[in-house]
Formats: structure tokens, C-alpha cells, sequence
């Protein structure tokens, strides 16, 4: 009983956590078994004992493909189905009985969904993403408004096209229906965005957005890119004379879904970049980047996340990386 509550403790963090190693080791313990693995639905990731790397792999991928319980010689696995999703894998070497493999890959998979639990639940403590709905930036609202009423007596028609677009904004700023969008569903805000500010600049502004087809679909935390998108603008180009660019971009690299968006404009120190991340520098104007990366790992998982390329004068870069598909995430 210690023992299955000591690996419990060690599956706190989920299968990509630091503790996946001490719980292998402990689980191989409990079975007397002479090696352990735990694995995602793509690799293992904690090993105790000695595996033929290959063989295991080889089985991982046929234990994930029946959904059941599959034997080797020496090797054993079993699915670990955490509140009925497919989580990853147990695998086994030595003279362990199905029995005792099927109850072992139970303990685990409670740990992940309780453990899942727990990071829910600090996931609403820590951010309320209803309020953060509303945190609209008052400096962005003056200016939206003010351009469109600079085009009102110039040029009627292209007015009426901002007002509309400023009201499909704030119609999916303030929306109420759950806590994840696609990532077409954000993007499409961000152009609104975007021609909003390029008004307010006399097309100064120069946009570029390209999209993967393939990560249209994917769900994605509400207001995510645009924050990162009002950042670019704010602090790349906004005090600068002359043309700026922005760039917009999406793709995939294997299971990743990667968001780019880069500007050419000052750029800054690439430890004031870290500061600002870790929520550690007050008063930098940056309009809620911390935010964004606390809740993307939150949802996602400490892997995931924000990150910021920049140097002074050579602009940012801001990429966002989550996985395409992550378990209890639906738009």
C-alpha cells in the first residue's frame, strides 16, 4: 500500500514529469519485474532496468494499436486509459502474471487522472480565463475608434468596413462559450486585429499571415496569439516612423502545433525577454505575454509554452508551441 501511494506521489506531474523516472523504478519494485517502462502514445519516456530499446518501441506501438494487453517474450504491455482516453503505455520485462500487470497499469493510470485532477484544479485557481476575457487594452480601443472616425468624412465606405470589423472583434473578445477556440477562430481575430491597426497607421503597417492548413482545426487556450500580436505592435513598431512588418505564421512539426509572430521593430535584451516571461519585471508594458505562457503550460503541460527570440535592434520573435492533439482540450 506504501508503495503504490509512493508511486502515486511520483506520477504527480504526469508521465513527462520529473518524478516518471522514481516511479518506474518503484513500480519495478512492486512487480519484482525485471525492467519497467512508461511510455506516451509516441516513445518511452522513464525506464527502470535494462530494455531492448528496438523491441519495446516495436511493442508500444502494437499495445496502442489493439488497445489490449500484448506479450513479447520477455516483454509485456498494457494500455494505461486515463477517464476513457488513451494516456501511454505500460511495459514490462520478467516473470510478471497478467493479473498483476493489468492491476499495475490501474494504479497508474489513477495516478495520472488524479493527478490530472489536482492540475485542474490549480489551473482555475490560478487564472480565472473569464476575467481575462474582458482585459481588453483600453489603449487599443481609443485607437481602433479613433481611426475609424479619422476615415468617417474621408473615405465613408472603408469606415464602414472598420466598424464592422471592430465589432467582430470585440463579438469574439467577449464571447461565452468556453474556454478553447481553433486556431482558425483565433487567427481570424487577429487579422481583424491587425486591419484595425493598419487603419490607425495609414497602411503603414505591412502584414503577412500563412497558415498550415492542418493546424486550422486545432484547439487552442481563448486570446492566445492576440495579446502577442498587440505586443508586436505596441513595442515593435508603434514608436518607430516608417513601414513596419508583421508577421503571422502557423504550422506543424510532427505532433507540434508552432504560431509565430514576428515583428522588425527595436527589439530588446534577451534577458529583459526572460524577465518578462517569468513575470519578474514589472512595469515592462508588455501586455500579458507572462500570462499567456502561464496559462499555455498550465493546459499543456511544463514543455509547452511562449518563448521570445529578440536582441536590440533585430525585432521579436515570439513562437508558441503546444501539441496538435492533447487529451480533455476541445474547441
Amino acid at each position: 500500500m506504501r508503495l503504490s501511494r509512493q508511486i502515486g506521489e511520483a506520477l504527480a506531474d504526469g508521465l513527462t514529469g520529473k518524478g516518471a523516472q522514481l516511479a518506474a523504478r518503484r513500480l519495478a519494485r512492486l512487480l519484482a519485474a525485471d525492467a519497467v517502462a512508461l511510455a506516451d502514445c509516441e516513445k518511452l519516456l522513464a525506464t527502470a532496468g535494462s530494455l531492448d530499446p528496438d523491441a519495446a518501441q516495436a511493442l508500444l506501438v502494437e499495445t496502442l494499436d489493439v488497445l489490449e494487453p500484448v506479450t513479447a517474450p520477455p516483454l509485456r504491455a498494457a494500455p494505461l486509459v486515463v477517464s476513457g482516453d488513451l494516456a501511454g503505455c505500460l511495459l514490462v520485462s520478467g516473470d510478471v502474471s497478467d493479473a498483476d500487470l493489468a492491476e499495475a497499469a490501474d494504479l497508474v493510470a489513477r495516478a495520472l487522472d488524479h493527478a490530472d485532477l489536482v492540475r485542474a484544479r490549480e489551473r482555475i485557481a490560478e487564472a480565472d480565463l473569464r476575467t481575462l476575457r474582458a482585459q481588453i487594452s483600453p489603449h487599443f480601443m481609443h485607437n481602433a475608434l479613433a481611426a475609424i472616425s479619422a476615415h468617417t468624412r474621408t473615405d465613408p465606405e472603408r469606415a464602414r468596413e472598420l466598424l464592422t470589423d471592430f465589432s467582430d472583434y470585440l463579438r469574439y473578445s467577449f464571447a461565452g462559450t468556453g474556454d478553447f477556440a481553433t486556431v482558425a477562430d483565433e487567427l481570424h481575430a487577429v487579422q481583424t486585429y491587425l486591419e484595425l491597426q493598419r487603419a490607425r497607421f495609414d497602411d503603414r503597417l505591412d502584414i503577412t499571415v500563412r497558415i498550415a492548413p492542418e493546424v486550422l482545426p486545432v484547439p487552442i487556450p481563448f486570446l492566445v496569439v492576440q495579446p502577442i500580436v498587440e505586443n508586436a505592435v505596441r513595442h515593435g513598431f508603434e514608436s518607430r516612423p516608417g513601414t513596419g512588418h508583421i508577421a503571422v505564421r502557423g504550422f506543424s512539426e510532427g505532433p507540434l502545433c508552432v504560431i509565430e509572430v514576428e515583428d522588425d521593430g527595436a527589439g530588446m535584451d534577451p534577458d529583459v525577454a526572460k524577465a518578462i516571461l517569468t513575470g519578474s519585471r514589472a512595469g515592462s508594458g508588455r501586455i500579458g505575454l507572462a500570462n499567456v505562457d502561464k496559462r499555455l503550460r498550465a493546459v499543456y503541460g511544463p514543455e509547452y509554452g511562449l518563448w521570445l527570440d529578440t536582441a536590440p535592434g533585430a525585432g521579436t520573435k515570439a513562437t508558441v508551441r503546444i501539441p496538435r492533439y492533447a487529451r480533455g482540450v476541445h474547441a
